[in-house]
């Protein structure tokens, strides 16, 4: 009974369609990819510095007893991971190891900016309909002042779509932006600590410090 006295098939129309099809013309269809992209992952495990390193365990102890240059890389299936590891091998350098990690770091921060910002928008604009929303409702005020049931049907909509846009925009779009923004902190940190700890534990086996050392 609640539900059915708070839901404007009408008004829900206005304002979540209204938000959704201006913060796509706002922001593009890419902002847009990347925001619903980054959403997504919100539901898929978060990455930790502990799994990762026990998924580097054999490609740091082949590197610490073979040496970096006769190891073979070892795909963990993180992109990143992959990449610094190879990079690594590679070129047999720390250098070009942080500069593949730099550039994963680089690509991340510009994919969730991107999601951040089209979810701030959509919070902001999520108001705007619930306003466009209720200056429809208005207009369906009836001429006559006796029919009450249009009355009150049109003033229904209009505090209805008032507050779809403010929960709209307060309880699901700027949260959820806030939520990315979190989550993307906390994955840079395990990321840079994994780095570290790789770092660390290959710098010995690098040439140029076998050389100084002999």
């Amino acid at each position: 009974m609640l539900f059915s006295t708070l839901f404007d098939p009408l008004g829900a129309s206005i304002v979540v369609g209204g938000t959704c099809l201006a913060t796509v013309l706002r922001c593009g269809l890419g902002d847009t990819s990347a925001a619903l992209g980054a959403a997504g992952r919100l539901f898929q495990p978060r990455f930790k510095a502990s799994r990762a390193r026990a998924e580097l365990a054999t490609q740091v102890q082949e590197i610490q007893q073979d040496g970096v240059i006769r190891a073979e890389p070892h795909h963990v299936g993180d992109a990143e991971i992959d990449d610094v590891t190879d990079a690594l091998i590679g070129s047999r350098s720390i250098e070009a190891l942080q500069e593949a990690h730099v550039a994963h770091k680089r690509r991340r921060l510009r994919e969730s900016r991107r999601a951040i910002r089209t979810f701030d928008q959509a919070a902001e604009l999520s108001p705007v309909f619930g306003l466009a929303g209720t200056l429809v409702s208005l207009t369906r005020l009836p001429a006559n002042p006796d029919a009450a049931a249009d009355f009150t049907s049109a003033i229904s909509m209009a505090v209805l779509t008032t507050l779809y846009g403010l929960l709209l925009g307060n309880l699901l779009f700027a949260p959820v932006g806030r939520m990315i923004a979190r989550r993307a902190a906390r994955e840079e940190g395990e990321r840079q600590r994994v780095l570290d700890w790789l770092q660390k534990q290959v710098v010995g086996a690098l040439p140029h410090l076998l050389e100084a050392k002999r």
